[in-house]
């Protein structure tokens, strides 16, 4: 789960350049640009960006040429994302000025903020005749309660595999692809996440349904098998053609998750990172962190570092747990290689917010903890420190503070105060965090403007770092 959102770079610089998927085969059907010049024309859009991942840039340039003819509009491509290649990139977009997005390739189906997007899949191949033969084998019993979700790529054979199973299987229940958030209530029994939808008849609820994935092994089916763990999935992979039952032990992946709850209850200094520019909320869910925090009396600094990985994160020692806001497919970040655990905000919450208990329902959509969404919990009140229950550490077994403290004064922002700087007594605001970085012996990088002397360039030592061409005379 850590290298597809998180990454050195590694894997990038050892890729096989290769053809894309289009680039022996017919661009216009591969990429729908009949669909994506007809959204931008009726969208009268006059700026488009198209988001492409990395093994679908080749064809880029073919497809931004293609649009344009057919479109009309300015085409700018989008190569490399701010974040997960899964989300659209919105602020990448705005920087060319794009009015609309088509993003192409696997998607997480985050809802956006601001820009119209258009989705397109793509097709991968799917043998549909395999797959019922393999949905047979793992479900012989014809009354089976089954729901059938796939990847996204093969969502447009859903409805062929629809048609040679449901005449059999009366109760198995095929999930739709939805790219934005209906606008109708939800009906008793539907189910709406992940850009997921369908609705199961039963008394007892989603668990007394199986789960069906049709996709390769991957963030998504980790994100589906968390979040209904009481379902037993399996799962037929395309590209080998074999079906399994998932052996995940979802029981003890959520310990894991627990114990990093307890870690963050151990906390003093967390580090809230920003995963997503884009996403609808996380504006919202940044400021309701910032809010629990205070109220749980800890030290809580924001940090934008785009895609995170050990060696940015470990630049931070003083923190002791990040928590990453992200969509819900790269929320999910396995943290054993980092020098400090990283923790989804319901995690976070459930150690900060004592009204919150754990239910055994695991939440990776942020907007569910956000006032009015299914999974909401109000902050109880303040208890005096002269009635609180003591608590005790399960790692350290260390006694620490289990109480929320008082809501911060409206008058001033909690985190910044006055002070004089220099001999103008000029007001200026000082933060925590600026305060902390003016203790570091090594605070960057600074310009000193006007005061360095003003010299002509001369020749710079010349090969590689491990060797230098001077080097060898300098030590004779």
């Amino acid at each position: 789960m850590a290298t597809a959102f998180s990454t050195d770079g590694e894997a990038a610089l050892r890729r096989a350049l290769g053809p894309a998927p289009a680039s022996r085969g017919d661009i216009d059907g591969c990429y729908e640009t009949g669909r994506a010049a007809a959204f931008v024309r009726e969208g009268g859009f006059r700026k488009v960006a198209l988001q492409f991942p990395d093994e679908l840039l080749p064809d880029a340039a073919a497809v931004a040429a293609r649009l344009e003819a057919e479109s009309g509009a300015e085409v700018s491509v989008l190569g490399d994302t701010t974040y997960g290649s899964c989300c659209v990139d919105e602020v990448a977009a705005e920087h060319v000025g794009a009015e609309a997005v088509v993003h192409y390739g696997p998607a997480c189906l985050s809802p956006c903020r601001k820009l119209p997007v258009l989705h397109v899949f793509g097709q991968q191949p799917l043998d549909v005749g395999r797959c019922a033969e393999v949905f047979r084998e793992l479900y012989p019993e014809r009354q089976s309660r089954v729901v059938v979700l796939s990847d996204v790529v093969y969502a447009y054979a859903m409805g062929e595999l629809e048609q040679q199973l449901c005449p059999e299987y009366p109760n198995v229940v095929f999930s739709q692809v939805v790219c934005r958030d209906p606008p109708s209530p939800t009906l008793p029994g539907e189910v709406r996440q992940f850009g997921r939808q369908f609705r199961v008849e039963a008394a007892g609820g989603l668990q007394e349904w199986a789960m069906f994935y049709v996709g390769a092994e991957g963030l998504a089916l980790t994100n589906f098998m968390l979040t209904w763990n009481r379902c037993p999935f399996s799962s037929f992979n395309p590209a080998t053609g074999h079906g399994r039952r998932e052996t995940l032990n979802v029981n003890r992946a959520l310990m894991r998750r627990l114990y990093l709850v307890e870690r963050a209850r151990d906390a003093r200094v967390v580090g809230i990172l920003v995963g997503t520019l884009g996403v609808a909320g996380y504006l919202d869910v940044l400021q309701h962190l910032r809010r629990l925090l205070r109220r749980a009396g800890k030290r809580s600094y924001t940090l934008a570092v785009g895609k995170p990985n050990p060696a940015k994160l470990a630049n931070f020692p003083e923190v002791d747990i990040f928590v990453l806001v992200a969509c819900a497919q790269n929320s999910l970040l396995d943290s054993s290689d980092f020098y400090r655990p990283v923790v989804t905000p319901y995690e976070l919450e459930l150690a900060c917010n004592p009204a919150r208990e754990w239910t055994g329902n695991y939440l990776t959509d942020f907007r569910d903890l956000l006032p009015g969404a299914c999974a909401h919990v109000e902050l109880p009140p303040a208890v005096p420190a002269a009635e609180a229950v003591p608590d005790v550490s399960l790692i350290t077994g260390e006694m620490r503070a289990a109480r929320l403290g008082d809501p911060p004064a409206a008058q001033l922002p909690p985190s910044t105060s006055l002070a004089c700087r220099d001999q103008t007594r000029a007001l200026v605001e000082i933060s925590p965090a600026a305060s902390f970085l003016e203790s570091r012996s090594w605070r960057g990088l600074e310009q000193q403007l006007g005061k360095t002397p003003i010299s002509k360039a001369v020749q710079g030592r010349r090969g590689i770092a491990i060797a230098y061409e001077d080097e060898g005379r300098e030590q004779s």
